[in-house]
């Protein structure tokens, strides 16, 4: 039995993400939490002829008494016995705005679900889509920490989205007709230039005209702008995330069951994972996406290819590192020194 849940499950990533977990046949029970309109998205999905049962908790609004309260038992309903949870809930990219401006307000709507998550359901993996990762995951551990729960081997900050968006692009130069075929490591970060994807460990291997390689990194590093721009305003890449949260979520599953050979790129904490103290100590930093080896633990193994980059991607992993370590410092004092 498999009980999913997804926190922010009324949004432009969450409608779409609860969709998928529902006509998933890996999940066995889904709990759907939001601050509006989860009922109605639980009853809508709940007519999908697929195995997952559904529930719809939403937090109580309103100044009468006990608010809080409902809201709290609302959490506990929805997150208790979950074996994973998945998080986009927050406020989406509006044009002109960079996944840092989302900061203050996502970063304070993540840790208050991480306080949940800690008290109702500390053993489950946890997945962070909310923006920005790089600075929400780091929030998540010190959370995590301060309750004496963390397992860093079941915490991921979710960048697949880089990965799908890297193979998409690349199929469309050298005509892969089904770019899933093409394996595309893309490590560091999950924002702008902290996006670094490697073609050089891509498998089978690629040759990307040089005309065209500084348009594909960029390409990959800012294609959240492309969609941002194309809706004119309303509203950031949601469909596409759902689909790399729910690619993720779905890869982790099965390792759960005892899958073998299941590789995903994702941002996790280094010291807690084995192979990674090289990376970070290669980097400095705590916290890097790369290639983790996925199993019933969580994640079992991150595989480091920074060795391999190449002059061209070592100069953007240069980059990178450097956006990363003010984005990680800026979670772990948003928990450790709060916003007065």
């Amino acid at each position: 039995m498999v009980k999913a849940v997804v926190l922010g499950a009324s949004g432009g990533i969450g409608q779409p993400l609860s969709l998928l977990c529902k006509i998933s046949p890996l999940i066995d029970e889904l709990s759907l939490f939001d601050v509006v309109n989860t009922p109605g998205v639980a009853a809508d999905l709940s007519h999908i002829s697929s195995v997952a049962t559904i529930g719809g908790f939403v937090a109580a609004k309103g100044d009468f008494k006990g608010e809080k309260q409902e809201t709290e038992d609302a959490k506990k309903e929805a997150l208790t016995g979950a074996d994973i949870v998945i998080i986009p809930a927050g406020v989406p990219r509006k044009p002109g705005m960079t996944r840092d401006d989302l900061f203050k307000t996502n970063a304070g709507i993540v840790k208050d679900l991480i306080v949940a998550v800690s008290k109702y359901c500390p053993k489950a993996y946890v997945c962070v889509i909310s923006n920005p990762v790089n600075s929400t995951v780091p929030i998540a551990a010190e959370v995590l920490k301060k309750a004496g729960v963390f397992d860093p081997k079941k915490l991921f900050g979710v960048t697949t989205l880089d990965v799908v968006r890297a193979q998409t692009f690349v199929g469309e130069i050298i005509g892969e007709k089904d770019p899933r075929k093409l394996t595309i490591p893309v490590v560091g970060g999950h924002s702008g230039a902290t996006i670094v994807p490697m073609f050089s460990q891509a498998k089978p291997s690629v040759k990307i005209p040089e005309d065209k390689l500084d348009a594909l990194v960029n390409r990959v590093q800012f294609g959240g702008d492309e969609v941002v721009k194309a809706k004119d305003g309303a509203g950031s890449a949601t469909l596409s995330m759902a689909y790399a949260g729910f690619r993720f979520a779905e890869s982790l599953i099965k390792a759960s069951k005892g899958e073998k050979g299941i590789i995903e790129p994702t941002f996790v904490y280094l010291p807690g994972v084995e192979g990674g103290d090289a990376i970070a100590k290669k980097t400095g930093c705590e916290y890097f996406s790369v290639p983790v080896e996925l199993g019933p633990n969580g994640a079992e193994k991150a595989i480091n290819i920074l060795s391999s980059a190449n002059d061209h991607e070592k100069k953007l992993l240069e980059e990178a590192i450097k956006g990363l370590k003010t984005n990680i410092e800026a979670g772990v004092s948003f928990v450790n020194n709060p916003p007065k």
